[in-house]
């Protein structure tokens, strides 16, 4: 697998997917199944762990931050 900009190949799958549109969550969930060959357990450990790292940031800043506001957001709830 190849590195680009400290990111790998699979993470940045993993973002661009997670910048898709989804009208269903099984349809996401089948996505990360058959085009990333992931769990969807995984795939979210993959894109939590991806929140934090300056590299993913500065690929795709705006779905860094929108996501990471989610997860704040999200974890002020609990």
């Amino acid at each position: 697998m190849g590195v680009v900009s400290g990111l790998s190949e699979r993470e940045l799958a993993v973002l661009a997917l997670e910048a898709r549109q989804w009208r269903t969550a099984g349809a996401k969930e089948r996505a990360i199944r058959e085009e990333l060959d992931l769990s969807a357990t995984r795939y979210y450990q993959l894109l939590n762990g991806l929140l934090d790292r300056e590299e993913a940031l500065a690929h795709d800043p705006v779905l860094v931050n929108r996501l990471r506001r989610i997860r704040a957001a999200k974890r002020s709830q609990r």
